[in-house]
């Protein structure tokens, strides 16, 4: 059966209470195996509109036999059964629910990208990731989650470039060295 990493979050309300519920994910969707589940760690937000409160974040591992696809649109259901609105990006929630990496699948889709696009940098979804399954790889990166927090937390401040065009790649490198 695959095995998926989701990274959890919340925001708003009795946070601790929302992603202990069974239906944040917690129990119906992972093992019961105590090693499938980070312990939460609070973070500031990062982008979206100021003044927000502090996330608690984690992770947990599942096994399930839905597609991609579909594990998305239940997750999202579970998200608005618990509060959440999406009226704007990266907003204060109830609940965030993402999936980070579903086995070793790479699926480049307008409303699904996995591994998640911005896992890799993100310290507050490392953490949790790399307390559980710091073995796990990135199937696009060929790195493991512990060679990820690592590298986050020891290596140098560099800006990868991968994808698009040659000249998009080389202007977007112009502008970033000129700030």
């Amino acid at each position: 059966m695959p095995r998926v990493l989701l990274a959890l979050g919340s925001n708003l309300g009795d946070r601790g209470a929302i992603l202990e519920t069974p239906e944040a994910g917690t129990d119906n969707l992972a093992p019961p195996q105590a090693e499938y589940r980070s312990t939460w760690h609070s973070t500031r937000p990062v982008g979206g509109p100021a003044g927000q409160g502090e996330f608690l974040n984690g992770a947990v591992v599942i096994e399930t036999q839905l597609p991609p696809a579909d594990l998305r649109r239940e997750l999202y259901q579970i998200e608005q059964r618990l509060g959440r609105k999406r009226a704007e990006r990266w907003a204060a929630r109830t609940l965030d629910i993402d999936i980070l990496l579903y086995d070793d699948l790479i699926i480049a889709e307008p409303d699904l990208q996995i591994p998640h696009p911005r896992m890799s940098f993100r310290p507050f979804v490392l953490a949790p990731a790399v307390e559980i399954v710091p073995t796990f790889g990135h199937p696009a990166l060929g790195v493991t989650i512990g060679a990820l927090w690592h590298h986050l937390q020891h290596g140098e401040d560099l800006v990868v470039i991968c994808g698009g065009l040659a000249d998009d790649r080389q202007r977007l490198r112009e502008d970033l060295l000129c700030q």
